[in-house]
């Protein structure tokens, strides 16, 4: 994906490129052996225990679970949407007991996506799974409004620097309401915005993920390093979480 192509706007933001049902390659390796559940630190549940990856990810759990699920998720995946709905709080159960630990990357697919992946991680890791689970619930409301953008302001918008578009992109669709919310004000927005070193890091993640092989779109999961076969639903991923030993 290229700079050019990810901050092209208009028909090409709302394109669900990228967005699958779920993984279908190869199936994790199973021990068929349940771990023995961990002690957190004290006064902290697992779900509590977050931090950056070297991989540009967000980690949620005990860094010595035993089972380790990575999700590449898109704020803009109608499917990862439908996951988080029904999966997010069965995860965060296995999550813990800590015998898993989750990471999620964001799998960046157009410039509604950029922005909203940017307020999600503007606070850092310690919000970052609550705002991304809000986000992905009002993924609807937020897509329905770039219907109502005149396509004048969109074209208007594809010649501006990035972070002009991310700030404007984000009044437009209530995206910098939804962060001031949640603690985030306008003037810490900018700043996110306008960080460079995020925005690549971002996009070359997006990059990466597209050189695995036979990557089939998001929601994809890797369970110990393995992709998941049919992990796009809870019902598909918790028989592997089990099999694996969460």
């Amino acid at each position: 994906m290229t700079r050019t192509h990810l901050l092209a706007l208009g028909a090409a933001a709302l394109a669900l490129a990228g967005c699958s049902k779920g993984a279908e390659n190869a199936t994790a390796p199973a021990n068929g052996t349940s771990a023995a559940a961990a002690t957190p630190p004290a006064g902290q549940d697992w779900t509590q225990v977050v931090s950056a990856t070297p991989e540009g990810g967000m980690v949620m759990g005990n860094p010595n679970a035993p089972v380790k699920l990575v999700e590449y998720l898109s704020l803009t995946c109608p499917h990862c949407a439908e996951f988080a709905e029904t999966g997010y709080a069965k995860l965060q159960d296995y999550v813990k007991k800590g015998t898993l630990s989750l990471e999620m990357r964001n799998y960046v697919r157009d410039p509604i996506d950029m922005t909203a992946t940017l307020v999600t991680r503007c606070n850092g890791p310690q919000t970052y799974f609550a705002m991304t689970e809000q986000a992905l619930a009002q993924q609807q409301q937020i897509m329905a409004k770039i219907q109502q953008v005149p396509q004048a302001e969109l074209q208007r918008l594809q010649s501006a620097p990035p972070a002009d578009q991310f700030k404007a992109l984000a009044t437009l669709l209530g995206i910098d309401q939804f962060a001031k919310q949640r603690g985030v004000p306008q003037s810490k927005l900018d700043q996110c915005f306008a960080d460079k070193a995020a925005l690549d890091q971002l996009v070359a993640g997006t990059s990466k993920a597209n050189e695995i092989p036979g990557f089939p779109g998001t929601p994809t999961f890797l369970l110990n390093g393995t992709m998941l076969q049919n992990a796009g639903t809870w019902e598909g991923l918790e028989p592997q979480l089990k099999s694996a030993g969460a």
